[in-house]
């Protein structure tokens, strides 16, 4: 069989089986710091779950680079039945992706669309209801959606959490992450001197537009199930955020890096007894 064949099907398999048996972590959060450090853990964790999965497919990779083309080893029909689950998961988390791109914008009162050059689609009609304080606020908030490119970051997100299919944790960490960015966002909006009870109305407001929601769009309410604790936030007065701490999205990759190269060095040297072993039990 051609190694790159091969390849992509353990990968699919392999990949796929430590995918799912890392989805159901629970990902527990301590909810007591500030907004835009806990939109970050929220980030790592719900990422979190891919990176053995990324781990194994580094460590075949460095198998694959071992091995000749075509690959020897005979591959029993039970390889790929056993990867056939995981394949349908894959397909269906890229069949998602797609049409969440195709959803309108109409649905929604004020909304931040695009992934790689957002912009603000605001409705007629609600720029009708809303005075000017109100619309200020909306905009300002949608502002710091456009400003952190969110559009892409929930769709990405969306994707992941799909990839982590049917499990329930994985459901919960993303409905957690976009609860954790609206709060970022409004918090940041305030910041820069919205009014807290404007924006509330802008919620509110908004709310009586949405039909639904987009996980490839960033709206201005967010997660309905959250609004009750997101209106309350707002008409609390603003805390005091600690100074912005270094990203710890850098300290992260450079571990990662260094696990992935650690796991093709492995691939490498003891990677064909396993796989070799595999191949004969699937024929």
């Amino acid at each position: 069989m051609e190694r790159e064949s091969l390849l992509a099907t353990l990968i699919v398999l392999l990949g796929g089986l430590a995918l799912q048996l890392f989805a159901v972590w629970p990902g527990r959060i301590d909810y007591g710091c500030a907004s835009r450090r806990l939109e970050r853990i929220h980030w790592l964790v719900l990422w979190w779950p891919i990176a053995p999965a990324l781990t194994v497919a580094a460590w075949l990779c460095g198998w694959a680079l071992s091995q000749p083309d075509p690959v020897p080893n005979h591959v029993g029909g039970l390889i790929f039945i056993a990867a056939a689950p995981f394949a349908v998961v894959g397909g269906r988390a890229l069949l998602r992706a797609a049409w969440s791109l195709c959803h309108s914008s109409r649905a929604y009162g004020i909304v931040t669309v695009g992934l790689l050059r957002p912009r603000i689609v605001v409705a007629p009609e609600l720029a009708k209801t809303l005075d000017e304080r109100a619309m200020q606020a909306a905009l300002a908030h949608e502002r710091t959606h456009v400003r952190h490119r969110d559009p892409l970051r929930i769709w990405l997100a969306q994707f992941v959490t799909d990839l982590q299919w049917p499990w329930i944790p994985a459901q919960r960490r993303f409905i957690g992450l976009l609860a954790t960015l609206e709060d970022a966002r409004d918090d940041e909006a305030r910041a820069e001197g919205i009014d807290g009870a404007d924006l509330a109305a802008a919620v509110l407001s908004s709310l009586r537009f949405q039909l639904g929601i987009n996980a490839s769009a960033a709206t201005l309410i967010g997660r309905p199930e959250a609004l009750p604790a997101r209106i309350a936030r707002l008409l609390k007065p603003l805390a005091v955020s600690p100074p912005d701490e270094e990203s710890p999205y850098l300290a992260v990759a450079a571990g990662l890096g260094l696990v992935w190269l650690a796991a093709i060095a492995l691939g490498l040297s003891c990677g064909a007894r396993l796989i070799g072993s595999l191949l004969s039990l699937s024929s």
